[in-house]
């Protein structure tokens, strides 16, 4: 077990076997480890004891509840796995990390003791493309109401969403979202400042 995780630390090279896995992280409500940020810690040292390799975590960050006023801020962070190719046992992991911290699945969008958000597998696109552009596009009104009932990849709203960008760009600048061929910077760059200046470094 990792006795001491630091962030923005690469603990080992990623094999070229296998995909780059992205993950945003978050929590706004404490667990039995103690406050948001311990639970982060606690999750990442989880996942290096397990089949994923932690490559690479960002520093530690404070975002707003959204929406305005539903609860505590949330710490994000965004990390670099390794180490497995099926994105749906990648998932399943992330969820049993996610339960063994405490995280019930009652409320869309409801505070929570742990988020792993699997942001994305290397370069696909799943189920299909199709499928894909139609979250992509759900209207903002349908979006707390849905929640798709198989994965998909990339995250329809990681372009749309500062805390999963400004953390992914310290460790991931150059990955490429595979829809849009954008870049991490690129996508972070075109986001409004008023969303950028609400996620500051703790």
């Amino acid at each position: 077990m990792l006795q001491d995780i630091e962030c923005h630390n690469t603990y080992t090279n990623s094999s070229s076997d296998y995909p780059k896995v992205v993950v945003a992280v978050g929590a706004n409500m404490p667990s039995d480890v103690g406050p948001p940020e311990k639970t982060l810690r606690r999750a990442f040292e989880i996942l290096a004891d397990s089949h994923l390799t932690v490559v690479e975590i960002s520093q530690f960050y404070k975002t707003p509840c959204f929406p305005a006023g539903a609860g505590p801020d949330y710490v994000n962070a965004a990390a670099i796995l390794s180490g497995l190719k099926d994105p749906t046992e990648i998932l399943t992991l992330l969820h049993d990390v996610e339960a063994t911290l405490g995280r019930t699945r009652e409320i869309r969008w409801g505070q929570r003791t742990l988020d792993l958000d699997l942001i994305g597998v290397g370069d696909l696109v799943l189920p299909d493309l199709a499928t894909y552009r139609d979250w992509q596009d759900l209207p903002v009104e349908d979006q707390a109401k849905r929640a798709p009932e198989q994965l998909i990849l990339p995250h329809p709203r990681m372009q749309d969403r500062a805390f999963v960008l400004i953390p992914l760009a310290e460790i991931a600048p150059d990955w490429i979202h595979p829809v849009s061929g954008l870049s991490v910077r690129q996508m972070l760059d075109a986001l409004p400042d008023m969303d950028k200046s609400e996620v500051t470094r703790l």
